[in-house]
């Protein structure tokens, strides 16, 4: 048990109870938020739990083993804390989120947390009425990330990070959008070089979506295409910074980076079998 000890497990045996399950969400952008099933609001470590009764996680199982611990949260969109458009937005995709019960007549004595960890994609049906569904994705799950490197012919570096060491402050440019739909956007008065701003990074710095990023997928000189389509209204101001599609030949003729390439172009690659005859 945590931090109230093992008197939880007697009260949820018990025919009435007073206990409540309660989330606590972080957005990426700093911003918490607080929800409980409680039919009122609960004031806990200086933040205010909405009552929400419509979000709910599936089973919760606490085991000792290694297993992955996720498990998925519905819920409508019943608080006006939590929108549609933030939802399809992606500002509650990987927030930090705690699930734990408490006492509904002393939130400060005491809680047992269920499950800690990150919300994955979350997705939104479409309406006013229509509710949403999330993965929380436990601390155990990033065991099971690549911890090293492998060898490969295309930079491992992000452009302008401490092991690419290329400039960015000349390499980004504050505009307005002239034009926005499904994904494609059109800047104004700005031309956009064909691939310059190929996985670059689209900031938005104004208006609903202030705060958001979204990187380019491509870049047909015409219009920057984004990996996730935002509703961008004419006017709206962004920052666009340049992206590297992680060739060599890239880094050596436009960035003159080539000491701090972090890949081997040189390193040959599968298709060498097939061209040398007897192997």
């Amino acid at each position: 048990m945590d931090e109230v000890g093992e008197d939880f497990a007697a009260r949820l045996g018990a025919e009435v109870t007073s206990l409540a399950l309660c989330w606590r969400l972080v957005r990426m952008d700093g911003l918490a938020f607080g929800f409980t099933s409680h039919d009122g609001a609960l004031a806990i470590d200086g933040l205010r739990f909405e009552s929400a009764p419509g979000i709910a996680p599936s089973a919760v199982e606490l085991t000792d083993g290694l297993a992955v611990d996720t498990l998925d949260v519905a819920g409508a969109l019943s608080s006006g804390s939590i929108t549609a458009d933030d939802l399809l937005a992606g500002r509650y995709d990987g927030a930090l989120a705690e699930l734990f019960m408490v006492d509904w007549r002393a939130p400060e004595a005491g809680r047992h947390v269920l499950a800690r960890g990150r919300l994955g994609t979350v997705e939104a049906g479409a309406g006013a009425d229509a509710g949403f569904v999330a993965t929380l994705v436990g601390p155990i799950s990033v065991m099971q990330d690549t911890a090293i490197e492998s060898y490969s012919p295309e930079c491992r570096a992000e452009l302008g990070d401490r092991r690419c060491k290329v400039d960015l402050r000349g390499r980004m440019r504050i505009v307005e959008v002239a034009q926005s739909d499904n994904g494609r956007v059109l800047l104004a008065g700005a031309s956009t070089p064909v691939g310059v701003f190929l996985e670059g990074i689209l900031r938005v710095l104004d208006g609903p979506f202030a705060g958001l990023e979204r990187r380019v997928v491509a870049n047909d000189g015409e219009a920057l295409v984004l990996d996730t389509p935002l509703r961008l209204s004419a006017g709206t101001r962004v920052r666009v910074t340049e992206g590297c599609d992680k060739r060599f030949a890239t880094c050596h003729g436009r960035f003159g980076n080539d000491a701090n390439f972090r890949g081997e172009p040189h390193v040959p690659g599968g298709d060498l079998l097939t061209r040398i005859a007897g192997l």
